[in-house]
């Protein structure tokens, strides 16, 4: 128990300092990427795809904020959805970034591909109705100061909870880094029965790699949450990150590690697992149809405890979009209903593919 809640705990903190990061260059740079597109399909199919690949949902909700203004097209929004991880993303970024750099590789192949194809068929075919659809959009975004020096000094004298409680998780994530508390030479992050797995992979010779990349990237989320303006700290971290997002991945992340633990413990269902890949497969790909970020960890779990093959955490990826399809949803119900179609038979025919060549 003890090692499965410091692994929740490591897996947490490392997705929440990432999110911050990413939520900060977001916030930082909108507008400069956000000239008009052209009317090309192909174009669309590319920015999609790279949106897609943004961990997180801030990538996936600008997708489906560029379908719902009639900017991006169905195949568009199709390729964004076939990209993305969600916030799993970060999970995989930040305890296996090599199988995760060589899985976003793999799905952006596969999401432009289908994008393609779909846009062949479908051309700018938009399922939002005209005068349901958003006008103005990029027009009237405000812009947003994420750094106002003057602003730095006077914030921390008359400090908000909010910011006080940021810096000190930070700094709590620090510590336990450097302490070797969150990760060390004994820790197995990947769960009971997993550590032949690590080394097979070379997980081990990662080990001093994760630890600097973590340290680097909490030093600069140190810095954001020091120097943010109140508005984007409340509004932006708090609010989105924290409130939205990271109670629930611990969660989730708990919940998984203890099915794993005890599943392997003392149900042994890693010998059912193996033996029955394709019913795995088919409840991989059910799976990614829930629009939520956290049920799918546990194919993350899996996978690393050695008990899926790639092709299975593969097929749950490409389903899966977190809940940045939500908005989609909320927007039009035809086109998620659509999207979710498509995704679970690319998904199923990928997986299917991989399974039966032996990856």
């Amino acid at each position: 128990m003890i090692e499965v809640i410091r692994n929740t705990l490591m897996i947490t903190s490392f997705v929440l300092v990432m999110m911050l990061m990413i939520e900060y260059i977001t916030v930082l740079t909108k507008g400069k990427w956000s000239i008009p597109l052209k009317k090309s399909g192909f174009l669309q199919i590319g920015l999609a795809a790279l949106l897609g690949l943004i961990p997180g949902c801030l990538g996936t909700y600008t997708a489906v904020t560029l379908y719902s203004h009639g900017i991006f097209s169905f195949a568009a929004i199709v390729t964004a959805m076939i990209a993305t991880s969600g916030d799993e993303a970060f999970v995989m970024f930040s305890i296996m970034p090599d199988t995760a750099l060589k899985l976003m590789i793999i799905l952006f192949v596969v999401a432009t591909l289908s994008g393609g194809i779909l846009y062949l068929i479908f051309k700018n075919k938009n399922f939002i109705k005209e005068k349901d659809k958003h006008s103005d959009f990029l027009k009237h975004e405000p812009a947003c100061s994420c750094f106002e020096r003057k602003e730095i000094i006077p914030q921390l004298k008359n400090i908000s909870f909010e910011r006080a409680i940021l810096i000190a998780g930070v700094l709590l994530f620090i510590a336990g880094l450097i302490s070797g508390q969150l990760l060390h030479d004994h820790t197995n992050i990947l769960m009971h029965g997993a550590q032949e797995v690590a080394h097979e992979h070379g997980h081990e010779s990662h080990l001093n790699w994760v630890k600097i990349s973590a340290l680097i990237a909490a030093f600069i989320t140190l810095f954001i949450v020091t120097t943010s303006p109140n508005h984007f700290l409340q509004q932006h971290l708090w609010e989105h990150i924290i409130k939205k997002h990271v109670f629930k991945i611990f969660l989730w992340t708990l919940g998984a590690l203890l099915f794993i633990h005890f599943g392997l413990e003392f149900l042994n269902i890693n010998a059912w697992i193996q033996d029955n890949p394709y019913v795995i497969l088919i409840l991989a790909v059910l799976i990614g149809i829930i629009p939520e970020s956290g049920p799918h960890i546990l194919f993350i779990t899996l996978f690393l405890s050695g008990n899926i093959p790639f092709s299975i955490l593969m097929a749950n990826s490409i389903v899966q979009d977190g809940h940045g399809a939500l908005p989609l949803l909320a927007e039009s119900k035809k086109s998620f209903i659509y999207m979710k179609l498509f995704n679970v038979l690319i998904g199923f025919v990928v997986g299917a593919a991989a399974l039966l060549l032996g990856f």
